[in-house]
């Protein structure tokens, strides 16, 4: 927001103007002379300063010309022009710098959400701290109003939560046991305990603030090459201004054609719509960061998906179990649920969460020398036994024996859609699990939005069986399925595809997925369990966690990028007609900058047109929003 101070200037020139335009109703010609004098001094001086600033840098910016404009002016004695250029000059800035405060108040609020303090238990007795001393494995109490200070799991207790600080999304969500809760969020009602996981600046709502503040300072491809342009275009007309008096020999002519030649308009064009864009985005929940990301997504061609966590729900859940060797199903859930509790994979939190439901999850079956091989399972020790956990080419590759018998089962399962992972001990297959992931309700109707976009190609990158994987793309619609992948597989694919010239966004979890997502031309992660490496590793992260989402994000990234072009495009139109109007005496010094100014207040109305645009996330307000904008 504009400074006090300024405003003040502001506020005295423009009534100074308002006071020799009386006096010279009035003939008062000194005292419309010193209050137009007066009025150029109290604008001009700030404008003068950050020219003067800038040229001490060798830069040469668009208040060198207005200053030049506005001695000229004075020294031909042309009062009224001077003051008129250095007032509205100002209010252009003035107004700018209103909208993008405007524009940052999703930001602002966001902030102000972030909470103070935290009730936590510290030796049996509950102590209020600042949220900033709450350390990890403190146990935060949170009754019905409380604002949650860190990031953690539900130790005990139920809750509606609004987590719309997060994900964007204003209807609370249930919470209880296992569950986990956001920084910055609310407990509408109930009660919760939780230990804290993510405390201070790790947590996820601290880490949302930052990369929206980054994001809002960040530069597209258009804003840069404009911040370039205006380097070289202010020397380029002063020589021309010098070109135009040594031509016309009229000096009036010459600092007429040199102050409209300012491009104001057209230097807030491109980060007036980016800032506003970035804006509507983080109050929907969604994390872009930065002007570069908004305008690679409304060019992108090819979509890719992951599947777990990402078409499907995320909340897979083991559907049948069959042992082998003698083991008792209790035992086989005990030491697989031990090994994969050291995992964050949607499949390895199923199998934990069976043991978990059947209570054979014991404290004294913590794994030792885990090793996770990413996208082919999990490796460690269970009561001096070697449990292997994963896909059934790696436990071969492991030297684990796989029967055709046990392998007529599982293919059995996974033509029913089932994923199925194999477990073994000690180089002994002991059972396979068949898990279950539901599809996500909104994913056919968003991948339909996307094609209506211009999408030319949606595609699924999976490293699940290719019975799951193609019934998942049958019944969604999507165009290529490629199962059976390691991370490094969905990498050699995108980038295939950026070969052939195309520009690729990724959407995953960002877990297993990060290497795909890093590799693609925007890479982008849903919120939820994989969030704190999402936001490290995407270019965009959807906090919400629902597929439409996607839909407004890149809509969204279209009518930025549209409304950039549109207020780049109308800002050269009016400074070459003002230029065109100048040169051939159809247009004056003060109608000029009043011409000039309107349209920076045209370019600024335009991009808060982003601001405003819609809330919601449902899939059909979004198809609506497609079709209307």
């Amino acid at each position: 927001m504009a400074k006090p101070r300024k405003t003040a200037a502001l506020l005295v020139s423009g009534l100074l103007l308002a006071l020799a335009g009386l006096f010279h109703l009035l003939g008062w010609e000194v005292a419309q002379s010193a209050a137009l004098l007066l009025a150029s001094a109290l604008s001009g001086w700030a404008i003068a300063v950050r020219a003067f600033r800038s040229l001490l840098l060798r830069v040469f910016s668009i208040e060198l010309l207005v200053t030049i404009a506005m001695i000229g002016a004075v020294i031909l004695g042309e009062y009224v022009e001077a003051a008129a250029v250095a007032f509205l000059f100002q209010l252009g800035a003035y107004l700018e710098a209103i909208t993008l405060g405007k524009t940052r108040s999703a930001l602002k609020a966001l902030i102000d959400l972030a909470p103070a303090e935290a009730i936590v238990l510290r030796d049996g007795a509950q102590v209020k701290v600042l949220a900033s001393e709450v350390v990890r494995g403190d146990r935060v109490l949170l009754p019905s109003g409380s604002k949650i200070a860190v990031d953690g799991q539900v130790a005990s207790g139920q809750a509606l939560v609004n987590e719309a600080a997060i994900t964007g999304e204003p209807v609370p969500v249930a919470k209880q046991v296992h569950d986990r809760v956001f920084s910055g969020t609310t407990v509408d009602t109930g009660y919760l305990e939780v230990i804290a996981e993510q405390v201070g600046e790790d947590t996820t709502f601290a880490k949302i603030i930052e990369l929206v503040e980054e994001a809002q300072e960040s530069k597209a491809k258009t804003q840069r090459f404009l911040d370039k342009f205006a380097s070289y275009y202010t020397p380029g007309m002063l020589l021309l201004a010098v070109l135009v008096f040594l031509i016309s020999r009229n000096p009036e002519l010459a600092l007429t054609f040199l102050v409209i030649a300012c491009p104001g308009a057209l230097v807030i064009s491109a980060p007036v719509s980016m800032v506003a864009g970035l804006g509507n985005g983080a109050a929907n929940g969604l994390l872009i960061k930065g002007g570069e990301v908004l305008e690679n997504l409304a060019k992108a061609e090819v979509v890719v998906f992951d599947k777990t966590g990402t078409l499907t729900e995320g909340r897979p859940a083991v559907v049948a179990i069959h042992t082998y060797g003698g083991v008792q199903e209790r035992e086989l859930l005990a030491l697989a649920a031990s090994v994969e509790a050291a995992s964050e994979h949607p499949l390895g939190q199923a199998i934990v969460n069976a043991a978990r439901d059947r209570d054979d999850m014991e404290p004294a079956d913590r794994p030792e020398k885990v090793e996770v091989y990413k996208g082919s399972g999990i490796r460690g020790t269970v009561r001096g036994q070697v449990v292997r956990v994963g896909k059934r080419e790696w436990l071969e590759q492991q030297g684990v024996a796989i029967s055709e018998e046990v392998w007529v089962e599982a293919e059995r399962q996974e033509k029913r859609g089932y994923t199925v992972v194999f477990a073994a001990a000690d180089g002994m297959l002991i059972g396979v699990m068949a898990i279950a992931d539901p599809v996500r309700a909104e994913a056919q109707e968003a991948i339909q939005g996307l094609k209506q976009q211009g999408v030319k190609r949606v595609v699924m990158l999976t490293g699940d069986n290719r019975y799951a994987a193609q019934q998942v793309a049958d019944r969604l619609g999507v165009d290529q399925v490629h199962a059976g992948l390691l991370p490094a597989d969905k990498v050699a694919f995108i980038q295939e595809w950026q070969r052939q010239g195309y520009r690729v966004a990724m959407l995953g979890d960002g877990i297993n997925d990060a290497p795909a997502i890093a590799a693609a031309n925007i890479g982008l992660a849903m919120g939820g369990a994989g969030t704190d490496i999402a936001i490290e590793t995407a270019d965009a992260v959807i906090m919400a966690d629902r597929l439409d989402k996607l839909v407004y994000t890149r809509q969204l990234a279209k009518r930025t990028v549209r409304n950039m072009k549109q207020n780049v495009s109308f800002a050269v139109a009016v400074v070459v007609l003002l230029l065109a109007g100048v040169l051939t005496r159809h247009i004056y010094l003060a109608s000029g900058m009043f011409i000039h100014e309107f349209s920076v207040i045209l370019v600024i109305l335009n991009a808060l047109r982003l601001s405003r645009h819609g809330r919601g996330s449902s899939i059909n307000r979004g198809v609506r929003r497609i079709a209307g904008s």
